[in-house]
């Protein structure tokens, strides 16, 4: 069997970083690329014993077949697979048998392959870890390489430090030092090697989620999306009904439910309705048998069943390239979650020339480019090409756009580029801050988050704290921001602001001068601006202001102090999330 052009390259990227590094790494491949191939190529040129990793029986069995093709047989080491034997040159291995039988590992490996390795925890306790630490004493040297369609892991980013195409990832929460190869989807496509995915939102009906808020660094709540579906009960029954007309000209249907709950009410109305037309369904959940579960997966990859839901179980490990239809019936904050989703139904296969996904969910991700290393932090963000004034690097964040496609705001902090970067020489990454917190003491910037400045080590002043403190003092006041809205006067800018309770706030600038202008820049322009680090328009008119207003994101809190000429504005205060947020920690400012 000999290797695709990408496949090859990925064995040499991988061959060339470990002549000359022992840093840990990682390939990033999307589902149907054939991973299974790269691993077993590397099985076979590599020096030394090779440990292959995965999490189910069925990679497990997957890359030993693999292995077997390329070279000799490996050991399979899997209580899932009823084998126990570590003994070859190449041994393949479930992480959760091998990480209770260590001392079956106690020989030498030279390289050892984790495959879905977004799994990796770096809990010092997970199997992962366990396992890492017991085969680096048997080899200090071991090399560690990853491979994964999804290089990253909710509420934490990228699982790597650093990538090769110049861009930084996670420095705090990388499972892996470097990223060495990656191919995007759509060249896959493009020559045929996986279906034309063709991605729509419900058609018939949609679910309403917009409501919910993942928890930091979780999915959505399953009982809050159970409240949710609840008051849905029409949506699921029109989904269904759309389902079992579409499944009429499919070869395979996988439908991922939000709960099990909603699985349950999907299956009856499934029932119910291709009854009469020979589409026969059934479901698999974290509770279903193993037995059950491989006659029912068996049944299906032979087409007698025609619909098969799950909730969360068939996302990795599960290989049916007939299927030609995926439904999501639910929300995930997860892009790695949605891409699995999604690649069970991008294998190519006879008679089948796209996938039709449906996301009645409306989670809203970018097959082709979905991740830029922080969480979403709306559902109308998409990625968007910032580039970065100091180091010219193309930043990719979340941010909004207009119907031409222009940035209207964007929510990086940091720019992502990495300076003189390579294999052996520590990362450095470009210190510009598109949004920053200033130290006091130094002046320095730093991460609007930070509490330790990161220049001079000194304490940064808790906002709360500070802002109690001023408040404390006579005649200082916070002003709560709902609405901002800008308007001209004769010429000059006047912006309003209004607190819930509909008292406004003035502020007044006049664009006659070259000095007036700079002052409306730094003043207003500037820490206004949604897309920092963009170069903002010259702006000459006060009406030129007014017509991009959409440009300038409002402040939460304007501190504000009384004068004999009314109040005056001290601050305004952005990307602010303590408790002065709530407004009953608040005075009103048109006392």
């Amino acid at each position: 069997m000999q290797l695709r052009d990408y496949q090859q390259h990925a064995v040499d990227a991988a061959i060339a970083h470990f002549k000359q590094s022992n840093q840990s790494a990682v390939m990033v491949l999307p589902t149907g690329a054939g991973k299974s191939l790269v691993l077993a190529e590397l099985a076979k040129v590599a020096n030394g014993r090779v440990l292959i990793l995965t999490h189910v029986k069925e990679l497990v069995a997957q890359n030993a077949e693999k292995v077997a093709v390329l070279s000799q047989p490996g050991s399979i080491f899997a209580a899932g697979l009823k084998q126990k034997d570590s003994s070859g040159k190449t041994v393949i291995a479930s992480v959760q048998s091998a990480a209770r039988n260590l001392q079956q590992f106690n020989q030498p490996f030279s390289l050892l392959i984790i495959d879905e390795c977004h799994r990796v925890s770096l809990a010092d306790g997970s199997q992962y870890q366990l396992l890492f630490s017991h085969l680096r004493q048997q080899n200090p040297q071991l090399k560690i390489l990853g491979l994964t369609a999804t290089p990253y892991r909710l509420g934490t980013g990228w699982i790597y430090q650093r990538h090769y195409h110049g861009r930084i990832g996670s420095m705090e929460h990388a499972s892996f030092d470097r990223c060495i190869f990656e191919l995007p989807l759509r060249p896959l496509i493009k020559k045929g090697y996986l279906a034309q995915p063709l991605l729509l939102d419900g058609l018939a009906a949609q679910y309403d989620f917009s409501s919910l808020q993942p928890a930091n660094g979780l999915d959505y709540s399953e009982q809050h999306i159970d409240s949710l579906l609840g008051k849905m009960g029409r949506a699921t029954k029109l989904i269904v009904g759309q389902l079992c007309q579409l499944a009429a000209s499919k070869q395979g249907v996988i439908i991922f439910a939000a709960t099990v709950r909603h699985a349950e009410e999907v299956l009856s109305l499934l029932k119910q309705h291709s009854s009469g037309v020979g589409q026969s369904a059934a479901l698999i959940t974290a509770t279903t048998a193993h037995q059950q579960r491989d006659q029912l997966i068996s049944a299906f990859k032979a087409k007698d069943i025609t619909f098969l839901v799950n909730v969360a179980v068939l996302t990795t490990g599960f290989d049916a390239p007939h299927v030609d239809l995926i439904a999501i019936l639910r929300p995930t904050a997860s892009v790695s979650l949605f891409q699995q989703m999604v690649g069970r139904g991008l294998r190519s296969a006879p008679n089948k020339s796209h996938c039709l996904i449906i996301d009645y969910a409306a989670n809203g991700f970018d097959l082709y480019y979905p991740e830029v290393g922080s969480p979403k932090p709306t559902s109308k963000a998409v990625p968007v090409q910032v580039p970065c004034p100091k180091c010219q690097f193309a930043n990719i964040f979340w941010g909004l756009v207009d119907n031409d496609g222009d940035i209207i705001e964007h929510y990086g902090r940091r720019c992502q580029g990495l300076l003189n970067d390579s294999n052996t020489a520590p990362a450095q990454q470009c210190s510009y801050r598109f949004r920053a917190r200033i130290c006091p003491d130094c002046g320095s910037e730093n991460d609007i988050a930070a509490r330790i400045c990161q220049h001079c080590q000194s304490q940064l002043i808790d906002p709360d704290k500070r802002l109690k403190e001023v408040l404390n003092k006579q005649h200082h006041h916070l002003f709560r921001c709902q609405q901002m809205q800008l308007t001209e006067n004769n010429g000059a800018l006047t912006v309003q602001y209004q607190d819930s309770d509909g008292n406004p706030f003035f502020r007044h600038f006049t664009l006659d001068t070259p000095a007036q202008r700079r002052a409306l820049y730094a003043l207003f322009v500037l820490p206004h601006s949604r897309t920092p680090g963009l170069k903002p328009k010259n702006y000459q008119r006060a009406s030129e202001l007014v017509a991009d207003q959409q440009c300038f994101r409002m402040p939460q809190l304007i501190l504000l102090k009384k004068t004999s000429k009314g109040w005056q504005h001290l601050e305004s205060i952005f990307d602010y999330s303590g408790r002065y947020q709530n407004s009953t920690h608040f005075k009103d400012a048109a006392d």
